[in-house]
């Protein structure tokens, strides 16, 4: 068999164009994931592994380098540097999560979100938007905010849905509900978290607990945000952010 392999047509190996969009998207969803384990470590005591996302970012340069002209690896590349830009922000004194609204966003880097929202902005001219372009051109929306209080909420809904429309997946609709509580209201927003709470999808996913937790603290509803929290809390295993859950959840205790 080698035999026979070393005698075949040198190009025999290549994929056909027919393939390579689905080989494409193979290769972006493992740098991805190579990104997130960096951005947010699934596990440890630290919640940023620098070394990981810095790797992840060089590769999806390299990636670029080789398809200057493919919005999506343009998309991932830009994705990657807008959250990058937040991680120094991320992580309080203590080692603690620190979420985006309470961060010092003078920490943020200027360079990378400047570079980010170019790419994002040169992938989308392009008019073939995939699901790394919308979750960059979220991404452009908070790091471009001069505050929490400035987030286009609106359109950042607005993208979510889009993204639902050509991604759809329990986490899409997650991450829409909290753009929809911010944008038209946490009662809103909390019902359709509810509704994915009850179709059991997400039950081992510890984020669909803690945002819904936040918006119970949100609306004074303190006993429900506490079950919440315990909830999020024991699904939970990076150290940081069960620094985080433990001190809202004697926060919430606190004010009941």
């Amino acid at each position: 068999m080698h035999g026979s392999r070393s005698r075949s047509a040198p190009w025999a190996a290549c994929p056909g164009d027919e393939e390579l969009p689905e080989r494409l998207n193979g290769v972006l969803s493992v740098i991805y994931l190579i990104f997130n384990e960096g951005y947010g470590a699934s596990s440890g005591e630290s919640l940023v592994r620098r070394e990981l996302s810095a790797e992840a970012i060089r590769l999806g340069r390299v990636l670029l380098a080789l398809m200057p002209d493919e919005p999506e690896v343009l998309g991932l590349l830009a994705l990657m540097l807008l959250h990058d830009a937040r991680a120094a922000a991320r992580v309080g004194d203590e080692g603690e999560l620190v979420l985006l609204d309470d961060q010092d966003r003078n920490r943020w880097d200027a360079a990378a979100i400047q570079e980010g929202a170019a790419l994002v902005e040169r992938a989308l001219r392009m008019r073939a938007p995939g699901p790394y372009q919308l979750q960059a051109a979220i991404a452009a929306l908070h790091d471009q905010a001069s505050s929490p209080r400035a987030t286009d909420w609106h359109q950042i809904s607005g993208l979510y849905e889009e993204l639902a429309r050509r991604a759809p997946s329990p986490v899409v609709a997650l991450n829409h509900a909290v753009a929809v509580a911010m944008d038209e209201g946490l009662e809103v927003g909390l019902a359709r978290i509810d509704e994915i709470v009850t179709t059991g999808v997400l039950d081992a996913y510890p984020y669909l607990y803690a945002a819904r937790a936040d918006l119970l603290r949100r609306l004074g509803r303190y006993d429900d945000a506490r079950s919440a929290y315990e909830r999020a809390l024991g699904l939970t295993v990076n150290a940081a952010e069960r620094r985080f859950l433990r001190r809202r959840l004697i926060e919430v205790e606190a004010a009941t």
